[in-house]
Parts: structure tokens; sequence; C-alpha cells
């Protein structure tokens, strides 16, 4: 990627026109994804069907305007593809369909279980609501944002609103289950950490493009590393110093994790230098020592990482900062699930409380579907993160091929600091599992990192269509 002139793409703006590919490869394109939609809306309705025959014995009496819903969530999207973006990857939409699908049905089911334990509202219908807002926000980026590179125009400005909404739970009072990542405006709240990931890979991939070159040819070699110059380190630390006041203003270890990792995978993508890896592995390693031994939250999360079914224990003998039983739930709703799972609406995903609709929704698949779903639904996550990786090798455009780069890594991180907190891998991080777990800041900001890989895939199916024949 360092080194190499990229001839721009065309476009009305410039005066020019892109290529256009022949109407048969187009035509395959997007026949492929309404075969794939429609294989995601019948796993989904079927899930649903299922749910409530297995929970209530009867069928629901939503499956008509859920599957309805369901339909019009791929069609729509669907259709404006074929029109505005036809050569888009036809993998992306149905495997983000699919995940919100399956995430509603594990709702579903949750809300027979809480209601019943917790007589806790439902949370189905909502969720399907915000799936709805999603998709829309999604079409609407497809249907203004025609070039993705104009974005590289406003890279500065990005970056200042990423930072004013990263810092800004911290300036609210009062903290949501131990950590500041929520802003209040009224009965309203959203999640401005789930937004920012977005916008800090747009503002890293346009600063890279510009610096690269600076940050891959400098520096000296020190056992064959080649160390970045102190100049050129300036960015790097300022990002680390960055992710640990959101660490200790806002007890955030997710979403610090996630922007560093973010920055470091994507310059590492840029300058192809492991110096730069090495020097963002140290950092975090250094940075998540000191913050984990003084910052009381998020050492209570260590504790129950390291000890999670010291919990049982008498009161005087748990280790000092565990109070919650959380992760020994999860371990043995894993545990009871063998291969295959209990079943669908036969297990007890509800005893680990108001975090089972959350970042322990794949307890339920874990418990219910067995290590057989944990592994699909890792292989779905899998796919979209492949997919994505290889829009950015497909893309010839320097801005596109790392702003896809940037949104693939995104997605994976997230996921694993959620999995992996989830299966006892690392400390629980409190951030929702895309797609599945509730939420609608998640859910939104999902289905905007889908629209956005959705048109940087449609440039650069275009930029390598071969010439129409007369």
């Amino acid at each position: 990627m360092t080194g190499v002139t990229v001839e721009p793409l065309r476009t009305q703006d410039d005066g020019g026109e892109a290529p256009v590919p022949p109407p048969a490869a187009r035509g395959r394109r997007r026949l492929r994804e309404a075969v794939l939609l429609c294989l995601a809306v019948l796993i989904s309705t079927f899930g649903y069907l299922y749910a409530g025959l297995a929970t209530t014995g009867e069928i629901p009496p939503q499956l008509a305007g859920f599957a309805g819903s369901m339909v019009c969530l791929a069609l729509v999207p669907h259709l404006v593809l074929r029109r505005w973006a036809p050569d888009a990857d036809p993998l992306i939409l149905p495997l983000a369909t699919l995940l919100s699908g399956i995430g509603l049905v594990l709702l579903f089911r949750l809300d027979f279980a809480y209601a019943k334990r917790y007589e806790s509202p439902g949370t189905a219908s909502g969720q399907l609501l915000w799936t709805v807002i999603g998709v829309a926000v999604c079409v609407g980026v497809l249907l203004v944002l025609r070039d993705h590179r104009r974005l590289q125009r406003y890279i500065y400005l990005t970056m200042a609103v990423a930072l004013v909404l990263l810092m800004a739970p911290a300036a609210f009072p009062g903290d949501t289950y131990g950590a500041k990542r929520w802003i209040f405006l009224g009965p309203l709240s959203f999640q401005p950490g789930e937004f920012v990931k977005t916008m800090i890979a747009v503002f890293f991939a346009g600063y890279l493009v510009t610096h690269r070159d600076a940050l891959a040819l400098t520096g000296r070699k020190v056992l064959g590393f080649r160390l970045p110059p102190g100049r050129q380190l300036a960015p790097i630390l300022a990002v680390w110093v960055l992710s640990l006041m959101v660490l200790v203003l806002e007890r955030d270890l997710g979403t610090s994790l996630i922007f560093f990792g973010l920055f470091v995978v994507m310059l590492y993508a840029a300058t192809e230098r492991t110096s730069w890896v090495v020097c963002g592995l140290l950092m975090a390693a250094v940075g998540a020592a000191a913050v984990g031994s003084t910052e009381p939250h998020v050492k209570g999360r260590i504790v129950a990482w390291l000890h999670p079914f010291d919990i049982y224990l008498p009161k005087g003998q748990r280790p000092p900062g565990l109070i919650s039983d959380q992760a020994a739930q999860a371990l043995f709703g894993f545990g009871s699930g063998g291969v295959t799972g209990t079943g669908l609406g036969r297990g007890h995903p509800e005893l680990i409380g108001f975090a089972g609709r959350s970042d322990f929704i794949l307890t339920t698949v874990g418990e219910e579907l067995g290590l057989a779903g944990v592994m699909a639904i890792l292989l779905l996550y899998a796919l979209l993160v492949q997919r994505g990786l290889s829009v950015a090798l497909r893309s010839r455009d320097p801005f596109g091929k790392l702003l896809a780069v940037g949104l693939a890594a995104a997605l994976a991180l997230q996921v694993f600091v959620v999995a992996g907190g989830v299966l006892g891998l690392i400390p629980l991080t409190g951030k929702a599992l895309p797609f599945l777990a509730k939420g609608g800041s998640s859910l939104v900001a999902n289905w905007l990192m889908v629209a956005l890989l959705l048109r940087i895939s449609d440039a650069a199916g275009r930029e390598r269509a071969p010439a129409c024949p007369e």
C-alpha cells in the first residue's frame, strides 16, 4: 500500500464517468444477494416461530407481522442497491440482515423468561423499531453519499465531533452499571461511543493516507525493528493518552480497547511496519496495568475474570471488588449447553440478570444452541469482517482501502472484546454484541458501518470492471 500511485476514480463531480460493468455481472451480484436475503428472512422467521412454540406451545400471534417486517427490512435496501449501488458486495447486506434477525429472535425468546422471573417488560418490539431505524439510516447514507471519498474532506471536523462525543458522557452525573458511556437527553439516551468508532475510522483513514510515507519510511533500526521517530510517534501517544482518559474518566474498558486497537491496526495496514504494532501493544499493556491497579471498577472486572467462582464463597473470603456472579453464571450456561444445546427456549439464560440481553446474549446462544450455535454466530461475524477486508483488497482508492480496513477491524475488535469477556478469555467490557444485543445506538451505528462498506464496495466494483462491449 505504501509508495503506490493510484489513479482516482472519476465521478460526475470531477467531470468524468466511472467504468461501468457489464449488465450481466451486476445482475449476478444482485441475484446472489436476493437469494441470500430470502434465506436470511426464512431462517429468522423460522427461529421466531420455533421460539414461540418452545416457550408458549402456540404459534406467536405476531408471526405474520414479524415475517412482513423482515421482508421489508431485506427488500428495501436490496432495491436501493440495485438502483444506486449495483456493484456493491452481494454478501454484506444478507449477513447483516441475518445477524439482526437472529438478534430479534433471541430477544423475543428472552422476553418470556424475563417476564416470568422478573416481570420485566419486553424489548423485542423496541429492538425491531431500532432495526427499522438502522436500515433507514443505511438506505439514507447510500442515497446521499454517492462517493465515499467526500468524507476525506472533513476528517478534522469528524475527529473534533468524535472527541466531543467520546468525552461527553463524563460530564453527566452518575453512571450506569459502573460505567459512564451514556448521554441522557430527557427520556432518551444513547451511547456515543458506538458512533465514535466509525468516525475515528474515517479520520484515521484520511490522516494515514496523507502521512503514510513519513510514518513508513523514517526512523532508526533497533534489534531488527525500525522504531518510529519521535515526531511521528506523537499521534500514537495522543491516542494512547486519550484512550486512558476514557478508561479513567468513564470507566469504559471496551471503548478504550476498541479505540486504541483500531488505531494500531490501521497504522499497521498503512505502513506495514511491525514496530508500530510492538509499540502499540507495549503501550496498551502499560496503560491497562496502571489503570487496572488503581481504578476500582476496572479492577473489579479483572478480579471477576480471574476468580469468577469465588462469588459463591462466604463474604469474608471473597476477593476485594468481586460483587457479581454474571461471569460464573455465563460459564455455567456454556457448560450446560454442550455441543448442540438444550434447545431454543429450554434454558435459563435469565439467571445472568440484566446483562442477559446485552453483552451476555451470547450465553443464550451457548446454552440453548450449544457450541454449534456459538460457532455459527462467530462464523457469521468472521464472514462479515472478511467481506470488509475483501472490499479493502479490491479497492484501488487508498482512502477507501484504509476506511474498509478500519470498519472491518472495528467490528472484529468489538466482537472480540465482547465474546472474549463472556467466554472468560479477557475481562468483561460491558459493550453490546453487534446486531444481536439490545440497544438502539449499537444497532444504528452498525448499520451505518454496513452502509459505508456497501458504498466502498460499489466503488471498488466499478474500478475493477472490464470495459463494456460495443
